[in-house]
């Protein structure tokens, strides 16, 4: 392993916050070194953005480096620790195959974790291998840069690296390394661990470190602790919201896969709706449908009760008014979460104003939608272009009537029907990373080292609210299949 002392001409400019935490949060952790690191992909517009120098990291010098075979100056590699309540069951958990390298400070100051993600084992492997493969990279690249042109708060993909080597699955697959970019990486889950194995001071630590770093208008708060409580609990309830409007099911929603900065993390098996279905799951091993696409802001909140109890010795010294004053501010979450949906369905069905009946009316289309097997993206898509008369759904008489007392509750409104098709437009995405055409995109690269149809995804995803000419075909939905889309976990 090497320091790269050409770090400055490249643009890195590495702090490391997080490493003068107490070790007892991390462990010192360099990349284990790859054979033959090839660079397939690189975020030019995220690299600009973090300050990087594009021409210099292009080819066999950001292959290097974005495979751990030589570190940046100033890099400070270590793998966090966490823990976590995965599917319902509390266990001790870090980054089993990921190195934080560094926190990137932006030419715009802004502050950015870059971890290299299948960058070999850590102690926290848990007898993993700690290699990932080609196809789960690129497809979180696809999805977390799509989640991020939707304007879902997200972590981002700067790069993928192939590594020359192959890793054992069912068979032998071609190995990857994602350089990942969040604005922290830490937890519920991080919490979480230090609350059940540090110290009253490490837990204090790390609340006051997290405040600074992402809450620190609430520095002056009486009771700052439960402040930063009720700022997760916003944030989550405005992202939990965000993913609702437009179908997105995480799939896989433990503490450790939720952000105190609010951020979606972990593109496992995760994957949006085509057919409305609120009972719709995508990873083959939620079999009990915990994490389904309807489950989201019940689980969420059960989370940040989680969160909460990790600050109980904090918000006070009394437990029980730490408990009455955590479950007052809990409570709040399910008001928080639905204004922000319900706002967001008002913007999606072109309304500016608010009636009572709004809801009433949101939840019959939503019903008429599920009864009927109605593609979620595309009917809100036909109806901002006024092509209703084009769907299925639009030959039932139920959907006609309704869509009377939609266009009623138009004109009952001072803003012209343009205005109405304009916020529609900014408010239903055009396209979404349809699972067809991402498997479509992953097929040809792994299998014949060809990328320009993920080039091509890549591109019209990065313009969800276009409504261009391009993008029609991607807009299609798959052809009917006989058994429902599954994805799978790790690798």
């Amino acid at each position: 392993m090497t320091k790269n002392k050409e770090s400055s001409h490249l643009g890195w400019n590495f702090d490391n916050s997080y490493a003068r935490l107490p070790e007892f949060f991390y462990s010192k952790q360099s990349p284990a070194p790859v054979a033959s690191p090839q660079l397939v992909l690189l975020n030019h517009s995220l690299a600009v953005q973090l300050g990087l120098n594009i021409e210099e990291l292009t080819g066999e010098k950001g292959a290097e480096i974005f495979a751990g075979n030589q570190l940046p100056e100033g890099a400070f590699p270590l793998a966090q620790a966490y823990a976590g309540h995965q599917y319902g069951h509390f266990t001790m958990l870090g980054d089993g195959r990921a190195v934080l390298l560094g926190e990137q400070v932006t030419p715009q100051g802004e502050r950015f974790d870059i971890q290299l993600k299948g960058s070999g084992r850590t102690p926290y492997s848990r007898g993993g291998d700690g290699r990932a493969v080609l196809g789960p990279m690129l497809r979180e690249y696809i999805i977390s840069e799509a989640m991020s042109a939707l304007g879902i708060p997200t972590t981002r993909s700067l790069a993928v690296v192939t590594t020359g080597e192959n890793v054992l699955r069912t068979s032998f697959l071609p190995g990857a390394i994602l350089t990942r970019v969040a604005r922290s990486h830490l937890r519920v889950g991080t919490f979480q661990y230090a609350a059940q194995w540090g110290s009253p001071e490490d837990l204090q630590t790390l609340a006051d470190y997290t405040i600074r770093r992402h809450y620190p208008e609430v520095e002056a708060d009486d009771n700052k602790y439960l402040a930063l409580l009720k700022e997760v609990i916003k944030k989550q309830a405005e992202l939990i919201a965000k993913w609702q409007l437009v179908g997105f099911v995480h799939g896989v929603m433990n503490t450790d896969n939720m952000t105190i900065s609010g951020e979606t993390i972990d593109y496992g098996p995760c994957a949006f709706m085509d057919t409305y279905d609120p009972k719709t799951v995508f990873s083959s091993i939620d079999r009990y449908g915990r994490y389904a696409y309807k489950n989201q802001p019940p689980i969420a909140q059960w989370n940040l009760a989680r969160f909460a109890e990790t600050l109980l010795p904090l918000i006070s010294n009394d437990k029980e008014e730490a408990i009455y004053l955590a479950e007052e501010a809990l409570a709040d979450f399910m008001d928080l979460y639905h204004s922000k949906w319900l706002t967001g369905m008002r913007r999606k069905l072109g309304t500016f104003n608010e009636e009572k009946e709004d809801e009433a009316l949101i939840n019959q289309l939503l019903e008429l939608m599920s009864k009927n097997k109605a593609d979620y993206t595309n009917t809100f898509r036909a109806l901002t272009l006024d092509e209703g008369d084009k769907t299925d759904l639009f030959k039932e008489e139920e959907f006609r009537q309704w869509h009377q007392a939609w266009q009623a509750r138009l004109n009952r409104q001072s803003e012209t029907k343009a205005l109405s098709q304009k916020l529609m437009k900014e408010s239903n995405p055009a396209i979404i990373p349809r699972n067809h055409r991402v498997e479509e995109a992953l097929e040809a690269a792994e299998k014949q080292g060809d990328y320009t149809p993920l080039e091509r995804l890549n591109a019209v995803l990065n313009k969800p609210y276009g409504y261009s000419p391009e993008q029609e075909e991607y807009a299609l939905p798959p052809e009917a299949r006989g058994c429902p889309y599954i994805t799978f976990c790790g690798t």
